[in-house]
Order: C-alpha cells, then sequence, then structure tokens
C-alpha cells in the first residue's frame, strides 16, 4: 500500500523539522518498496521534500493574543482549507508538529475521521494551558517530544509519549570557515561579529530588532559623544526563509532604520552566525536551542503585546523563559522578558560573555551539558543509533501500519 500522509507545520522551527521527517519517512517507506504522497501545510523546504502545499506556512505564523484576534480570518481560512482538503483526501496518517492552536482543531477533525494522529514536537503544554492534555489524550495516538522532561510530564497524564531526541542536537556544527562566511556575506574577519536573531515571525522582528540595535549602537560608541561607531563590532542578522518578500523587505528596511550607519549584515544561515559569532542576543524560541547547540554565550531577550503578557503572567507554571534554562533547571543564560527588555540591559548582560574569562568559559560549560542532555538516550533504548527524525518516522509508519491492519482485521 502506497499511503497518502497529511504533514502540517506553521512556523519556522517546525517547518526545518517537517522536510527532515519526510525525508525520513520516504527513506524507511523506500526501504519496504512503498512510496508515499504528502500534502498539508508547510513550507518551502517541505514542498521541496515532496509536500504538496494546501496551505502556506508563511500565511499562517502568527502568534500571541491580539495578533491571533488580527489575523483572524486568514488562520480560519486556512484551517478549512486544510480541513476540506483532510475531507476530500482521506489520508492514511497524519503528523501534527507544534502550532497547537490550529493543529488541535485538526486533530479533532482527524481522529473523528479515524485518522491515526501523531503529534511530534510538544507545544509547550507543561508551561501553561495544561487542561490541554486532555485533548492529547482524547485525539493524539502518540506523542513525540524533543526535550527530555517532557516525557514524564505527558506519562504521568496517561498520554503514550516518547522522547525521541532532539533533531538540533545531531547536526553537526557549521563546516563553513569563518573566512568562506564572510565572504559569503561582506565580513571583515578581524572584527568581533555579534549576531541578532529577532525571531521567525514579522511580529517579534517588528519587535526586538529596534532594541537589539539600538543596543549595538551602545556597545559600537566607545564615548556616547563619539561622531562615529567604533569598527571594532559588526552585527549579523539572519532572517528566517519562512519569511515572504514583504515580510522579507519590512526587516530590511527595519534594519536600515534603526542600524544605519553601524556595520549590519543580513545573512541566510542562522546556525553559521551564531557559530562564528562571539556571542549573540536571541529571541525566545527554536533558536534558543539552536544557540545552546552551538555552544556560544548568548542573551535571551523576548516581548509581546501587553495584553498577551499579562494573561502569560497568571497562567505560566515554569521558573525560566529560555528552553536552556528549562533544561538545565537553573538559569544559565541571561532572560530579559518584557519590561527588563531594555537595550542598556542587553549591553549589561552582553559585555561580561565576550572577553575569555570566568563568566564566557562558564556559559560555554553549561551550554555543552545541555547538548549532552538532548542527545542522550536511556540504557536499553530500542533505537539505538538512530537519530531523532528517524526515531519519530519509524513511531509514526507503526501507527500508520496499525492502523492499516486494524481496518483490514474489522473488514475480514
Amino acid at each position: 500500500m502506497n499511503p497518502s500522509i497529511f504533514i502540517s507545520a506553521g512556523e519556522a522551527s517546525g517547518e526545518q523539522y517537517g522536510a527532515l521527517l519526510i525525508d525520513a519517512l520516504q527513506r524507511r517507506l523506500a526501504a519496504q518498496g512503498r512510496q508515499a504522497s504528502f500534502f498539508g501545510m508547510g513550507g518551502v523546504r517541505m514542498e521541496a521534500a515532496g509536500l504538496e502545499r494546501v496551505v502556506r506556512a508563511e500565511e499562517m505564523a502568527v502568534m500571541g493574543i491580539t495578533e491571533v484576534v488580527r489575523h483572524l480570518p486568514r488562520v480560519y481560512g486556512g484551517y478549512r482549507r486544510l480541513q476540506q482538503a483532510i475531507r476530500k483526501r482521506k489520508p492514511d496518517l497524519a503528523v501534527l508538529i507544534d502550532f497547537p492552536d490550529l493543529h488541535f482543531k485538526l486533530a479533532e477533525e482527524l481522529s473523528r475521521r479515524k485518522v491515526p494522529v501523531v503529534f511530534f514536537v510538544s507545544p509547550q503544554l507543561w508551561a501553561w494551558k495544561q487542561h490541554r492534555v486532555r485533548l492529547v489524550r482524547s485525539y493524539v495516538r502518540r506523542m513525540l517530544v524533543i526535550f527530555p522532561f517532557e516525557e514524564t510530564f505527558y506519562r504521568e497524564r496517561g498520554v503514550a509519549a516518547e522522547f525521541v531526541g532532539h533533531p538540533l542536537a545531531e547536526l553537526p556544527l557549521p563546516s563553513i570557515s569563518r573566512e568562506q562566511f564572510a565572504a559569503e556575506n561582506r565580513l571583515h574577519t578581524g572584527r568581533t561579529w555579534i549576531a541578532l536573531l529577532p525571531g521567525s515571525r514579522p511580529r517579534e522582528i517588528r519587535d526586538h530588532l529596534p532594541q537589539m540595535l539600538e543596543a549595538a549602537w551602545t556597545l559600537s560608541l566607545p564615548v556616547p559623544a563619539a561622531a562615529y561607531p567604533s569598527e571594532k563590532y559588526e552585527f549579523l542578522i539572519p532572517l528566517a526563509p519562512t519569511l515572504s518578500a514583504e515580510q522579507r523587505a519590512e526587516a530590511l528596511q527595519l534594519a536600515e532604520d534603526y542600524g544605519g550607519g553601524l556595520a549590519v549584515r543580513i545573512v541566510e544561515d542562522a546556525r553559521a552566525a551564531l557559530f562564528h559569532s562571539r556571542a549573540a542576543v536571541v529571541a525566545s524560541g527554536t533558536a534558543t536551542v539552536e544557540a545552546a547547540l552551538i555552544g556560544n554565550p548568548f542573551v535571551v531577550v523576548y516581548r509581546v503585546s501587553p495584553v498577551t503578557y499579562a494573561v502569560a503572567k497568571m497562567t505560566v507554571k515554569v521558573p525560566h523563559v529560555a528552553m536552556a534554562n528549562l533544561i538545565a533547571g537553573k538559569r544559565v543564560v541571561p532572560e530579559l522578558i518584557q519590561n527588563d527588555f531594555k537595550a542598556a540591559n542587553i549591553v549589561k548582560q552582553l559585555e561580561p560573555l565576550l572577553p575569555d574569562g570566568p563568566a564566557r568559559e562558564s556559559m560555554m560549560q553549561e551550554l555543552t551539558a545541555i547538548r549532552d542532555a538532548l542527545s542522550t538516550h536511556p540504557a536499553g533504548d530500542p533505537f539505538k543509533g538512530v537519530g531523532a527524525m528517524e526515531r519519530a518516522a519509524a513511531i509514526a509508519l507503526q501507527e500508520l501500519d496499525a492502523a492499516a491492519h486494524a481496518a483490514k482485521a474489522k473488514s475480514a
């Protein structure tokens, strides 16, 4: 049987995982003499991997209460197109990647139609909205998690969950040399590079990049009244591939408006930027995991609308915002959230991390321990030696075949 697989991811990090997962599923099916068709929601990387895009991920990447409300017609329209595609094409398996607000609704629709649902990359229900675990129990066959503590959280609540490892922990460090990276991005190898990662969504970039660039100005002016910024630093801004041309143009304009006069460079490869930069300022999200795994020091920042923040303060149940700190169980990297996210505070936290010394060395040791935690599996692991994407693909196909056998037995 050549299955039809519905797969959906709604933002840059999930879209990256989605492309890798499609590749892993295709390899496993090909080894069995089968091939699958894939349809659903994703970005250009998933499309290149073989996804027929019913909805473009770029259209759906909104966050925060106020932004979701503002774009509700577009979000609902995307949901309706996906729902109609599911009803028409009747997939044999569904894989939903993070993006809970939309995907829990789709999981309900899929479950109603007897389609086995595998959820890959857990929404942060352990942080807030724990009542949504009941939706997972009702509509999801398997929850595949990428942080070790999530497996315990779900299993204690009656959900079939497996820690498959973190996909990013398995990636080799960037192989591009500093000289080649400099040549490709018009950088000076003799300067100190600092990466600024404002987030993958347009709203995040608007909220974060101005303060990041104000901090860059402070670092670059050894004397506040200096006529010209110091040439000591260059600031690298990677932009997410899920941004549309219009959104990218807006980000470039922000960089020009707030960073004009500084040595600011837009780059394409976020991991290489983190690897070759002396330090980074990173918006909370998957990029902080990438930064932790790369291992160079960084500062975490984040800002949302006042309404979203007020709601989050009442409902969030974890002591840290940065995933690196949650994994470590302590404050490893500085967090500047909401009103603490100011240029002066960024500079105060970043400057001690730039020279060699105890602050820099201590953080780098802690980040190495986090990398180890994300790539270690217990003794007796049935998937020993198999990476996160291969594990996820193997489990998804287990559910696919189990559903096929059950349907065959029922019709016999």
